[in-house]
């Protein structure tokens, strides 16, 4: 959501710059996928964020991306809810949001629900074709089943970034993916032992199609080493924590009542509150790239993120037996939004790659 909102900014600033002689296709660039969490040595950090905008901005009007950057910085240093803006890299601007702009997400996420944190206009004016979820027991190769998943994926996750999809009828199967009577082959014997929502995972986690490597995620003991196992869980402990919080009587802030942002965030929090803050540039980039698998890769952070967060800075003391040090306060309900929005990136997420959201395991 952050790299959408500093990108509005942009938009802004470049649509002021088209008066002082910038060309009008060059002010229609957006900076929706150039954005990437800035390196270290630039300062980065929870709530940084780097764009390489000026490159492309510097290609489209033969300019210097360092001079364009520094254009834009200035610009954005003007916002209030950020913090600092420079030129990094050459050309890159390098953007520190404020850490109460960062702490005021999970409201944003809970406004949205499951349904809609991970959209965006990314994508927007975008036509892609793509086939609807596949039937992984009819498909008789590893090959074909990361295909078929991925085509639809990719369908899905554009339509998320707004673009506007066009259904395809029918997918070819060539020869070479028929050993065999649909239904009888790997595919549908891992759905059988190992579950749908499994092969689900294993194949949009996949980089590639080969099978030996898919059944190699599908072998992997159950426990939270194992990213299926890692996201799943993670989901059901963030849920849990507000059903634990329903039954002490304790009401989080985003549920008919004004946000209550964290006031002073703690690492671990900030550092789930910046996961947190990637979802929408993360699906539009996995569509862009058809790459279903960087979605994958990116609730493994958050679910991470959550679980280091919990255990730092629990909303409910002892697993949720008991009630926080201010029941009813304003640290108590930020923290109860913040475990509801990490289960709500979650279940976003997890949607988005057509697996269900447990929220008790």
């Amino acid at each position: 959501m952050i790299p959408g909102d500093i990108g509005i900014e942009i938009a802004r600033l470049l649509d002021a710059s088209v008066a002082t002689g910038l060309p009008g296709s060059a002010a229609r660039i957006a900076a929706a996928g150039t954005w990437r969490p800035a390196p270290a040595r630039a300062g980065g950090g929870p709530g940084c964020y780097a764009t390489s905008l000026p490159f492309a901005l510097a290609a489209a009007t033969k300019g210097d991306p360092a001079t364009l950057g520094a254009r834009l910085a200035d610009g954005l240093r003007q916002v209030p809810w950020i913090d600092a803006a420079r030129v990094t890299g050459g050309g890159y601007v390098t953007v520190r949001v404020s850490a109460h702009h960062l702490a005021g997400l999970p409201a944003r996420i809970i406004a949205a629900g499951p349904d809609a944190a991970a959209a965006s206009s990314a994508l927007a004016g975008t036509v892609v074709t793509a086939p609807g979820p596949p039937d992984l027991s009819a498909a008789r190769t590893w090959a074909q089943a990361w295909r078929d998943q991925r085509a639809a994926l990719v369908g899905r996750l554009a339509r998320e970034a707004g673009a506007e999809v066009l259904a395809l009828d029918s997918q070819r199967t060539s020869p070479s993916d028929s050993p065999g009577p649909a239904g009888q082959g790997p595919v549908a014997a891992a759905v059988t032992w190992h579950g749908a929502d499994a092969v689900r995972w294993a194949l949009a986690a996949a980089a590639a199609g080969r099978g030996s490597a898919i059944e190699r995620r599908l072998d992997a003991p159950l426990d939270l080493a194992n990213p299926f196992v890692l996201v799943r869980y993670a989901h059901a402990d963030a849920s849990s924590t507000i059903r634990w919080a329903a039954d002490l009587g304790i009401a989080r802030a985003g549920r008919g009542a004004s946000p209550s942002p964290l006031a002073e965030p703690q690492p671990a929090e900030l550092a789930l509150l910046d996961a947190l803050s990637w979802l929408p540039e993360r699906v539009a980039a996995a569509a862009r790239r058809g790459r279903p698998a960087e979605l994958a890769a990116f609730l493994e952070v958050v679910a991470s993120a959550w679980l280091d967060c919990r255990e730092a800075c629990p909303a409910l003391s002892f697993g949720g037996q008991a009630a926080p040090a201010d029941p009813g306060g304003p640290q108590a309900a930020a923290r109860l939004d913040l475990a509801a929005a990490a289960g709500i990136t979650l279940a976003a997420g997890m949607a988005l790659l057509g697996l269900a959201a447990p929220a008790r395991m």
